[in-house]
């Protein structure tokens, strides 16, 4: 049977431009389809944007740093006006770099939602086309959690980009990386910021020196992190957003937001309208379920990226996407590997990790066999300034192999240094080959080499 496509990509977020380009390089014809900007969640309410928020956070800290190195004291203001159209601006520059890029690669770009009228044919509005294969790509979408009254006076970390003025108390919800990543942000801004979590600590999943290293930072920098919190229920008033919030103690408390309350509380897959029903794709606990080369229970039917859930990072729907294309027209048959993949939370302090935590190397290899090599110390930057800050670097290791297992950093340029050290832990770099190596100094990364 002949098709319109030899692939047709459903989303033009970071794995689906990666997709349809890599499919199109090898020849095949290729349309995408995308309702939304191009560059799906990362390029437009995510990596791109909030990393530039991120650096003009840190502004206050470098004009405060300075006077301990012999400049005069600065005295400046933010205009959140002048940022946040900045910050826009530059994501609408690369929106229209993703257009040049597909255009280029000879991809054809439909704009609109497109669903799914059965195995090979795809609706985009009144159109419809007919593919050979069909590749899913949608990413995921903010949740609200439908059990706190009030819930929906708060706006979703998507719409933090689109403030006309910067909050002056804002509270977050939720302790996964995306709140604590905005509640850092509003803070350097100048904010007042309150987070409130359910657990004990931030951050579940990592490891536990992470997670309490980054919240006893983010406490001393001034945000306020009440935990535990058992029951909570928002209400908008004439002065702002009240926030009743009650802790596993019983207490209770009412803290004023002037404006908004971001919900940060989590993303689900975006599987909405989608049309899978017309088709034999599967859905598991709200994703879409594939095998390791990204096909769906429908055979010609693949999806790859954060609706699937499986990591839920920018890289690795890049990497699933080109995988996909190798595979099927590249004649380079190849799976995503998900071992030992590196991510950073762009806190402040930042942080960064790769491999296995603390507690999984126990867990997989019993606790007699894993030693952890850790070291804390004051950065030379801060010296002058005599700023109290501190990174935290470590290392677990198998006994008998001498393996590398983790590497888990938080400080300065964590993400930077983590990334070379990545290639190590997934090569399977030995204890004594990281102490062959001779360190940079002097330079915080050095230690990853030096630790006893």
């Amino acid at each position: 049977m002949s098709y319109d496509y030899d692939v047709f990509v459903i989303g033009a977020g970071s794995g689906g431009i990666a997709t349809a380009r890599r499919a199109a390089e090898y020849g095949a014809k290729v349309g995408i389809a995308e309702y939304g900007r191009l560059g799906g969640t990362c390029v437009n309410r995510g990596c791109v944007p909030k990393k530039l928020m991120v650096y003009a956070s840190h502004f206050p800290s470098h004009f405060d740093a300075a006077t301990g190195y012999g400049w005069s004291p600065v005295e400046s203001q933010l205009d959140w006006l002048k940022m946040i159209t900045a910050v826009n601006d530059e994501v609408t520059r690369l929106n229209g770099i993703y257009q040049r890029m597909l255009d280029n690669s000879k991809v054809e770009v439909y704009r609109g939602r497109a669903a799914l009228v059965d195995a090979h044919t795809v609706a985009i509005g009144d159109q419809k086309v007919t593919a050979d294969k069909i590749l899913v790509a949608v990413g995921g979408k903010p949740v609200k959690p439908a059990n706190i009254p009030g819930i929906e006076h708060a706006i979703t970390s998507d719409d933090i980009f689109n403030l006309k003025e910067q909050p002056k108390h804002l509270v977050v919800l939720g302790g996964g990386y995306i709140g604590i990543e905005f509640a850092c942000i509003l803070k350097g801004l100048g904010s007042e910021v309150t987070l409130i979590i359910r657990a004990d600590k931030i951050l579940r999943g990592f490891d536990d020196d992470i997670r309490t290293e980054i919240q006893d930072a983010m406490q001393k920098h001034g945000i306020r992190v009440l935990n535990n919190m058992t029951d909570l229920a928002i209400a908008k008033s004439d002065t702002g957003l009240q926030i009743t919030v009650k802790q596993a103690d019983n207490a209770e408390e009412t803290i004023l937001a002037d404006a908004v309350s971001l919900a940060a509380t989590g993303r689900i897959p975006n599987l909405e309208g989608l049309g899978l029903e017309n088709t034999a794709v599967e859905v598991d606990g709200g994703a879409i379920s594939v095998n390791e080369y990204s096909q769906t229970a429908e055979p010609n039917i693949y999806s790859v990226g954060d609706c699937t859930d499986r990591i839920n990072l920018t890289p690795v729907a890049i990497n699933e996407g080109r995988a996909f294309a190798d595979t099927h027209f590249g004649g380079k048959s190849r799976t995503m590997s998900y071992d030992n993949v590196p991510t950073a939370i762009f806190t402040t302090p930042e942080a960064a990790t790769v491999g296995l935590t603390e507690a999984e190397a126990q867990e997989q290899y019993g606790e007699d066999k894993i030693k952890v090599f850790r070291s804390r110390f004051r950065p030379m930057y801060y010296t002058l300034p005599n700023h109290d800050v501190k990174t935290l670097m470590k290392l677990v290791v198998n006994t008998d192999t001498d393996q590398v297992l983790g590497a888990h950093m938080v400080g300065d340029h964590a993400g930077e240094i983590i990334q070379g050290v990545a290639i190590a832990v997934k090569i399977g770099a030995t204890k004594a080959q990281f102490d062959a190596t001779v360190g940079i100094h002097p330079s915080s990364a050095e230690e990853f080499v030096t630790m006893r």
